[in-house]
């Protein structure tokens, strides 16, 4: 059905209601035929909705961000971008079913996701997609992964690539693709996974899954993304028992770049958002950050089930505000291409083309907390609290010209570089932690090494909110640059790859797959072991002192 009228466009302006106020006006789709829809985006009552009629279907309206001043905010920091840096695919059709990508896309690529396969230990019902659910196994080849490797890149930037899912950690060759990711001069690599193999090796022998995590650490894996709903067995059924040995084995294998990842869905784990952040904060050692989901609400769902379970950005971040008791509020947190600044900064100290993104300011936010643990106190400090971040991007914004047109970039940036001291107050910064020190090795040196010791001062707390059929908004997905490679070489941007899966995800997944038959086949495995579930011992982990230790402060333990 959803093929039926794809890219076809329908001129149905939606009308506005008594009260409602018109924010902006955005293209989107149909959720259930796939035409290109005029849509609105309205406040009512304090809260903002996108709305769009189809001819056939008639009008959707979906929560499109929960409160309206945080909408105002974040889009007064909107960033246009200067297109990617290397055209795929030629402009046909409309958008966003012509990726990718094309002259149309607006930002160059930042992460890529390489699937490795869709095969996973777990089922969770909110995931986009795993290989029992489709029928087939998806995992490409050693060669295709070059080759794909390669593909990416044409965009002539230096690009994170991480290993995603499906579940990475049933590949039994995950070393040797790491290996050669790193042979092809892929300089970050990320690692999305549950943990359960590493929870799994470590309770049988710890000593081999020490020399596993450590094995894929020296070969080339950065960083870390852990899946982490709460702290809880309710809010994190998925890997709660397994995560203090997850965790007990990358501080053995010296894997200090780990990533936290809840999936935040109202009334599920909506209570233990605050828990979260102080679960990193007490384990800053190797946890570099939280990135919080909102969920994206894939297949089709009644309006009263996406009513239950949608949560958006800003309400996320009162959450927090709450559960922190104020340390950290909502007005620490700044869009993501509001970084497109700095970028554009050092890019005109340089002289050189810079990474930046300038995603839609809608897509994601993020902040930097500082944490100072005495004893068993924890007080979690964002740098807002000691860094006009507004008043400094504004300056920096406005004396960007100066780098591009002066007669000495050298001399004009330092020149401006020593002004930013005063958006920093010294009295308010921590004692040992001394930022403007950090900014200009940042900028100065314009060093990955410099950038990562900014990372391993701080916390970085970050909210990323992927669109799904209702909410969709194609001004978004043309500024996305977190992208999924394939084998034909496309890089197709993560908003049209699993929303329109039919198109993109499965299309492709498809046309490289075996049937789950001839996978077992192909590696002389019984059905059961080639698509194994994940069995755990809890009454052993529970009893376990790693257990007990990890969640003292949370379950209670003594």
């Amino acid at each position: 059905m959803a093929f039926k009228h794809i890219g076809e466009i329908a001129y149905v302006i939606p009308r506005l209601r008594t009260g409602e106020e018109l924010l902006s006006v955005t293209t989107s789709v149909c959720p259930y035929c796939y035409r290109v829809l005029p849509a609105v985006i309205v406040e009512r009552d304090g809260r903002v909705y996108i709305r769009k009629v189809c001819p056939e279907h008639g009008e959707v309206e979906e929560l499109y961000y929960g409160d309206v001043a945080f909408y105002k905010r974040v889009l007064g920091f909107h960033e246009e971008g200067r297109g990617t840096r290397h055209v795929y695919t030629p402009a046909v059709t409309t958008c966003p079913f012509n990726c990718g990508l094309c002259s149309m896309h607006k930002q160059h690529t930042a992460l890529v996701n390489l699937v490795v396969t869709n095969r996973c230990d777990l089922s969770c019902w909110y995931c986009f997609f795993y290989s029992e659910a489709a029928g087939y196994v998806y995992e490409p080849t050693l060669d295709q992964i070059r080759e794909m490797v390669r593909s990416i890149k044409k965009q002539g930037v230096t690009v994170a690539i991480q290993l995603t899912g499906g579940e990475p950690l049933m590949r039994e060759d995950l070393v040797e693709i790491v290996k050669l990711m790193r042979d092809e001069g892929v300089r970050h690599i990320q690692l999305n996974t549950n943990g359960l193999k590493f929870a799994r090796l470590y309770l049988e022998d710890p000593a081999e899954a020490v020399k596993y995590v450590r094995e894929l650490r020296e070969n080339g894996v950065n960083t870390v993304y852990l899946s982490f709903d709460g702290v809880s067995p309710r809010t994190n059924p998925k890997n709660h028992w397994e995560v203090p040995f997850i965790l007990e084995v990358f501080r053995q294998a010296k894997m200090t770049s780990v990533v936290l990842v809840p999936t935040v869905i109202r009334g599920v784990n909506t209570d233990e958002l605050g828990d979260i952040v102080r679960f990193a904060a007490r384990n800053i050692d190797i946890i570099r950050a939280v990135n919080f989901q909102p969920v994206s609400l894939t297949g089709f769902m009644k309006r009263f089930e996406r009513e239950k379970y949608r949560i958006t950005i800003p309400e996320v971040s009162k959450l927090i505000e709450e559960q922190t008791g104020g340390e950290v509020s909502r007005e620490d947190w700044f869009p993501v291409n509001a970084s497109a600044v700095f970028s554009r900064f050092i890019e005109g100290f340089s002289g050189e083309f810079k990474f930046e993104m300038s995603n839609h300011p809608i897509c994601g936010v993020g902040t930097y907390v500082y944490v100072e643990r005495s004893g068993e106190e924890l007080k979690l400090t964002p740098i807002t609290r000691f860094i006009d971040v507004e008043g400094l991007l504004e300056y920096l914004r406005d004396r960007w010209v100066d780098l591009v047109t002066g007669s000495s970039r050298l001399i004009a940036g330092v020149k401006l570089l020593y002004t930013i001291r005063k958006f920093i107050d010294g009295e308010k910064a921590p004692r040992e932690f001394d930022i403007y020190k950090l900014l200009f090795n940042i900028i100065v040196k314009r060093s990955y090494g410099a950038l990562g010791e900014l990372h391993y001062k701080l916390l970085f707390l970050g909210q990323m909110h992927f669109m799904d059929l209702y909410n969709y908004d194609i001004q978004r997905v043309q500024r996305c640059n977190i992208h999924y490679s394939v084998p034909d070489g496309r890089l197709i941007p993560f908003c049209a790859f699993n929303i329109f899966e039919d198109v993109y995800r499965d299309k492709v997944m498809k046309e490289y797959s075996l049937s789950l038959d001839d996978y077992a086949r192909k590696y002389g495995l019984p059905r059961e072991k080639a698509f194994p579930k994940h069995l755990r011992d809890v009454k052993r982990m529970e009893s376990h002192e790693l257990y007990k230790k990890t969640y003292a402060e949370f379950l209670g333990f003594k």
